[in-house]
C-alpha cells in the first residue's frame, strides 16, 4: 500500500535537491562580477586593512591594560583573549590575504597609535575591553555587506569571537 501525502522520504529528497541547488548557485560567480577586474581586489584589501585597524586598537588596548593591571587576576582573565585578538589582526592584515610566508609579526604594517587610556581600576579596565570588544564585533559585522565572501566568513567568526570575548569579560565576578 503507498502513503499519500508529504512522506519523510520525499521531505528529505526535495530539500536535498534544493539545498545542492541553493549551494552550487551560490558557488558560481555572476558576469557582472567577473568583469570587475582590479576594482574588486583593491575594495578587499581596503575592507581588510579597516579591520584588521579595528583589531589593532583593540590589541593595543589589551597591551595597555595588561601593562598597567600586572595583577594575575587580570592576566590570566585578559592574556587568552588578547592572544586571540592579535591572531585575528594576523588573519585579517592584506599581507595574510595573499600566498606566501606567514609574517612573525602580529601587528599591522601600519604605525602604532598612541597607547589608548586605561582606567585606573581594574574592574572598570575589564569593563573598558568589553565594551571595546563588542566595538569591534559591531564594525566586523557592519562589514560583512561589502565583503566577498571569503573575507565574510573570516569577519563574521571574528565577530563571534569579539561578542564571546566581551560576554566572558563581563560574566561572572572577576575580582
Amino acid at each position: 500500500m503507498r502513503r499519500t501525502g508529504t512522506t519523510r522520504r520525499r521531505l528529505l529528497s526535495v530539500t536535498g535537491a534544493a539545498g545542492a541547488g541553493l549551494l552550487t548557485g551560490c558557488s558560481k560567480r555572476p558576469a557582472a562580477h567577473r568583469t570587475q577586474g582590479a576594482a574588486a581586489p583593491d575594495a578587499t584589501t581596503a575592507l581588510r586593512q579597516r579591520s584588521a585597524r579595528a583589531s589593532g586598537t583593540l590589541l593595543a588596548l589589551y597591551d595597555a591594560v595588561l601593562a598597567q593591571h600586572t595583577d594575575p587576576g587580570t592576566g590570566a582573565l585578559a592574556r587568552p583573549l588578547r592572544d586571540a585578538v592579535a591572531l585575528h589582526v594576523s588573519a585579517l592584515s592584506p599581507a595574510a590575504a595573499t600566498p606566501g610566508p606567514s609574517p612573525s609579526r602580529t601587528r599591522s604594517a601600519s604605525p602604532a597609535p598612541a597607547p589608548p587610556a586605561v582606567p585606573a581600576g581594574r574592574e572598570d579596565a575589564v569593563k573598558a575591553l568589553a565594551a571595546a570588544e563588542r566595538r569591534t564585533a559591531d564594525t566586523h559585522t557592519a562589514a560583512l555587506a561589502g565583503a566577498p565572501p571569503e573575507l565574510a566568513r573570516l569577519l563574521a567568526s571574528i565577530a563571534a569571537a569579539s561578542a564571546v570575548h566581551a560576554y566572558l569579560l563581563t560574566a561572572g565576578d572577576h575580582r
